[in-house]
């Protein structure tokens, strides 16, 4: 913030004020200027901005592979009043040499002189399998061969403390062929049929990390499909021949001409895939250890499978990519031609699996409501998981608008679309802050919020007084540094100059189409809120305003004024340090809990959460994470208090980390509701509820998926609170949103049903009782057969139902026939009891308790018994056998744990997303 707003030193104080460098404190700031032309040929101040986060990027990334010997630079990425600062550390001694004699592998002007260095290679080797970069050569401007183990670009430099440090790994990954036209290069024909190569704005998109290692994993299993395949059809002809020869006949040459790889090769049976894959791994095992015990056929057939999915090598799976193909000025060896062809098709490959897999992955997924984003932020987070940049949100949307389920999608087209908005309103708020003076900030924010959100239709901006000057004086102000010269051009912005960018933003940046040309047109259209709008743009440029209740659709005056911009922050990008060991005893625990074993996860969990304190300090959203498992532990094993402790602890951190209106923290504000409930503090369980629901609509609205969940809670506590009315409008509101989201067929859809025909019949309206119930058990007759104990159920209750409904009856004709003289028995209404709301509670929030009779549970206690005295009798025989032997290690030790694929069988009760 000091140096944006003018409050340090430049090292280079006479240089232009885009070229100017600052140090304080021993860290390095450079503003995201292109300096001295480094990037024209990439896009210039576009592509400088964009340096840096690919760098941090790829700063991350070698981080996280932690290889000895290796050193990067610690780095941080601060957006602040529309400029963007690199702040570094600094290598010993690199201020006391000039650049060229410092770097000692790599190239410093993008391709054209590039130097090596054999201990950079051997360290970048071991970074090269995890990264799949591939070591390659690249010639010089002497034409010499040089081998490198990453981009070009990438610089190594030995410090004076002898360490090998990294720098500028701004090309880590692979570029993304979709944004980066290369003239005679044919992109597959799933890119072309969706629009692309499209022309950006800068030369320096890559692929995500996530997307290149699901891009590989697709090609492995592609290449155990492969050689099974083969392995099965060498198998049949095999087979085939014996019986020929067994009938005094030669083969026929026409079955060794078949392709292996050919389309009559999926006629195989399906039963013998799985030992066919297995039988593959074995033999790529044997083959890779190279032990000669395979035969030459076998090798074949993995030969073949390699060269299929384009591995590097010919006897094991091994996918790589060059990170210099298509970079311009990067020449290779003639000797490598045939290579780069292959790595070039490989990229090609890469760009169509992101738009063919990828995207459409992502949208069945928000279909299934495996994810269920609920603003911009948990949306991008979601992309980001499957390796989908954020430019291409237009075609995740275009996609959304084509799909079948488009009803049951609405909510992401409507999270989509106000991020499509808000970041294209944010570029254009980047440039528009670089022109204002320090003392104008809160007016021209409080002018370009008007502009962007108010129903206002001629928003005028409040110059600050000594902007209020002469014409001579402004003549004058015309050769002040790019940046600042024209210091009052913001206050010239209407509303629909600003819309009007905003749409052409979002047509050049997403390529996508926005039907709108003012903010209330937007909201008409796509169904949007403005509050949610203002907290996405606030959120994302680090403005701070002041809590009140803003009147967006006044006409007769604008909704913000200089008193309501309280401040501006720095948004900071960083590399978030990892715990692993605390990390593994939590993947331990959750393994541990899936499998049933609740104490020791349970102990595994608590391990993990006081190694994360150690390393964290007290607020951390990995301690959160443990704290609101412990706390779904507990409850599951009956210790009320204690879940209830540690649910608060959460919610207090989800609050302090995230935010109190972030979407993790409305889950845990719901989590602790069900605790409260079940503590018997009911008024708490219910503001808790209020809170949450409250908070869904500020940061989505009233038509989420979650909100049936909530809803669902809200109306089972007021039913147990005998308010039957109240309870019904929430209740029956989520059955409206689940029909519309799960569909009329749906188990959740049933379940809803129910609970409304529970509160009919509290209410002695057997008849709207009996149409829900009737309801309920015909979808889950369908779904699920007669026979499935929930149609039984369902089935009871519809007879209870029907038995009062003609006690009722009976007593109103007794009542017509006979008058007040009527002998009537009284009816029996029972209100619902604690623990039928709460056993609801947990069936609607993805807890389900196993029932167990007496018996049950005393044979589950000898059963326990008696393996405790067997492993007691264990231990004493082995000490007893090996007196001097070391202690053992601890059961709960990460190495010990339970593999990983564990976490993906069907656990008792919900994970920790759960």
């Amino acid at each position: 913030m000091a140096v944006i707003d003018g409050n340090v030193m430049a090292i280079n104080p006479s240089e232009e004020t885009k070229m100017q460098m600052f140090i304080w404190n021993n860290i390095f700031f450079s503003l995201g200027f292109d300096v001295r032309d480094h990037y024209k040929d990439f896009g210039g101040d576009v592509a400088a901005y964009v340096a840096p986060a690919n760098d941090l990027n790829g700063v991350r990334t070698y981080n996280a592979v932690d290889v000895e010997g290796l050193y990067t630079l610690g780095t941080v990425v601060v957006d602040y009043r529309g400029y963007r600062v690199t702040a570094q550390s600094i290598i010993p001694g690199i201020l006391e040499r000039d650049q060229e004699q410092s770097v000692i592998y790599g190239s410093i002007d993008f391709g054209k002189t590039v130097v090596s260095h054999p201990r950079y290679l051997e360290l970048l080797e071991r970074t090269s399998r995890p990264l799949k970069i591939l070591r390659h050569r690249v010639l010089n401007d002497r034409d010499e061969e040089v081998e490198l183990c990453s981009s070009v670009e990438c610089k190594g430099i030995i410090g004076n403390d002898g360490r090998h440090y990294i720098l500028d790994l701004l090309r880590t990954f692979p570029p993304d062929l979709n944004f980066l036209p290369v003239s005679g290069e044919r992109l597959p024909e799933e890119c072309t049929r969706a629009g692309f190569p499209r022309t950006h704005r800068h030369k320096l998109c890559c692929l995500r990390q996530e997307l290149v290692d699901a891009f590989v994993e697709h090609r492995y299993l592609l290449f155990m499909k492969l050689a099974a395949l083969q392995l099965m059809q060498q198998k049949a002809s095999k087979i085939e021949n014996l019986t020929t020869l067994e009938n005094g006949s030669l083969p026929s040459s026409e079955s060794k001409s078949e392709d292996p790889l050919g389309p009559e090769a999926g006629s195989e049976e399906e039963g013998s895939s799985a030992s066919g894959l297995a039988k593959v791994k074995e033999l790529a095992e044997t083959i890779a250890s190279d032990d000669g015990t395979a035969d030459p056929r076998s090798r074949e057939v993995i030969r073949n499978a390699c060269k299929a999915v384009g591995s590097i090598s010919s006897t094991a799976f091994d996918v790589r990519f060059n990170p210099d193909i298509f970079s311009p000025g990067v020449r290779f060896p003639e000797s490598c031609q045939e290579e780069v062809r292959d790595q070039k098709q490989l990229l090609k490959d890469a760009a169509a699996f992101l738009l063919s897999c990828q995207i459409p992955g992502l949208v069945k997924d928000c279909t299934d409501h495996v994810v269920l984003p609920m603003d911009g932020a948990t949306l991008s987070e979601v992309m980001r998981q499957r390796g989908i940049n954020m430019r291409y949100l237009g075609k995740v949307l275009d996609l959304v608008l084509r799909s079948p389920a488009r009803d049951q999608l609405d909510h992401i087209y409507k999270i989509g679309i106000g991020e499509l908005i808000t970041r294209s309103a944010k570029h254009i708020f980047k440039t528009y802050l670089q022109g204002v003076e320090l003392s104008g900030l809160s007016a021209a924010i409080s002018h370009f919020l008007n502009c962007f959100l108010s129903s206002y239709p001629n928003p005028v901006a409040h110059l600050p007084a000594d902007e209020l000057v002469s014409k001579k004086r402004n003549r004058k102000r015309r050769n002040r540094p790019p940046g600042a010269a024209d210091n009052t051009a913001w206050a010239v912005m209407t509303p629909q100059e600003l819309w009007k960018n905003i749409c052409q933003e979002a047509k050049n940046y997403f390529d996508f189409s926005l039907e709108c040309e003012t903010v209330d047109q937007a909201v008409e259209t796509y169904g949007l809120q403005k509050i949610t709008l203002l907290r996405e743009i606030s959120l994302k440029t680090g403005i701070q305003i002041l809590l009140k209740e803003y009147s967006f659709d006044s006409r007769h005056k604008p909704a913000f004024t200089e008193e309501d911009v309280l401040n501006i922050f720095p948004v900071v990008k960083h590399v978030n340090p990892k715990a692993s060991d605390a990390f593994h005893f939590f993947q331990s625990g959750q393994a541990k809990v899936q499998q049933g074993f609740l104490k020791e996860g349970c102990e595994l969990i608590n391990e993990a959460l006081n190694l994360f304190n150690n390393v964290y300090g007290a607020m951390h959203v990995e301690i959160c994470a443990c704290l609101r498992l412990l706390a779904r532990l507990h409850y599951i094993m009956g210790d009320y208090a204690e879940a209830l402790s540690n649910q608060q602890k959460a919610v207090l951190m989800s609050e302090r980390v995230m935010g109190i209106e972030h979407p993790n923290t409305i889950q845990e504000y719901m989590h602790l509701a069900l605790y409260c409930f079940a503590s018997s503090q009911l008024s708490t369980a219910l503001s808790l509820l209020y809170r949450a629901r409250y908070l869904t609509l500020l940061v989505f609205g009233e038509d989420h998926p979650e909100m049936a969940l909530l809803d669902n809670n809200i109306g089972l506590v007021l039913h147990g609170v005998m308010e039957y009315d109240l309870s019904l409008r929430f209740l029956e509101n989520a059955l409206a949103v689940s029909t519309k989201y799960h569909g009329h067929k749906s188990l959740k859809v049933a379940l809803s049903h129910h609970l409304v025909a529970r509160v009919y019949e509290s209410k002695a309206e057997f008849r709207s009782a009996l149409q829900h119930e009737k309801e309920g058990y015909t979808i889950y007759k369908t779904q699920l057969g007669e026979d499935h104990e929930k149609t039984k159920e369902s089935s009871e209750y519809l007879k209870c139902l029907t038995q009062q409904a003609v006690a009722l009856q009976r007593t109103m004709n007794e009542i017509y026939r006979n008058g007040s003289s009527a002998n009537i028995p009284p009816l029996k209404f029972t209100a619902p009891s604690m623990a039928s709301v709460l056993e609801q509670l947990n069936v609607i929030n993805g807890i389900l308790f196993i029932p167990l009779s007496q018996k049950d549970l005393e044979n589950l206690k000898a059963e326990v018994a008696r393996r405790h005295q067997l492993q007691e009798a264990s231990k004493n025989r082995d000490k007893a056998e090996e007196p001097m032997a070391t202690e053992p290690e601890p059961a709960g030790a990460p190495d010990d744990a339970a593999p990983q694929s564990q976490a993906a069988k069907d656990p008792p009760f919900p994970s920790l997303q759960g």
